[in-house]
């Protein structure tokens, strides 16, 4: 273990770099870091978006299959493929899946 962990110093003040202070929005002082951290962020600002706008496409169309299902007199709720599409993403991306999936499908028809 390096000294400054072993006498309980964080690493950032074991580095020449350090001197400087942390950028409030990177949480780092080094410049290469920061840049790496901008670009990273960048992507990542970017899939916020794209999962943004498919959820409100996911949720219009989810509230056109309901508004027709009951126009041509069907039940408000199929609980088979919601159970199925729980499924999916809990199989998918684990226990948060499930929630991801009650959360898009309570936008589609609404709580319950």
């Amino acid at each position: 273990m390096p000294a400054a962990h072993a006498t309980g110093v964080g690493a950032a003040h074991a580095s020449p770099t350090s001197a400087a202070p942390a950028s409030p929005t990177t949480g780092t002082s080094d410049v290469l870091a920061a840049d790496e951290i901008h670009a990273i962020r960048e992507r990542i600002d970017a899939i916020d978006q794209a999962i943004i706008d498919l959820w409100l496409e996911r949720s219009n169309l989810s509230q056109q299959v309901g508004r027709t299902r009951m126009a041509s007199g069907g039940t408000r709720l199929v609980l088979s493929r919601e159970r199925e599409i729980v499924e999916r993403f809990r199989e998918a991306l684990g226990p948060d899946g499930t929630q991801v999936a009650l959360l898009l499908l309570r936008a589609g028809r609404g709580p319950l």
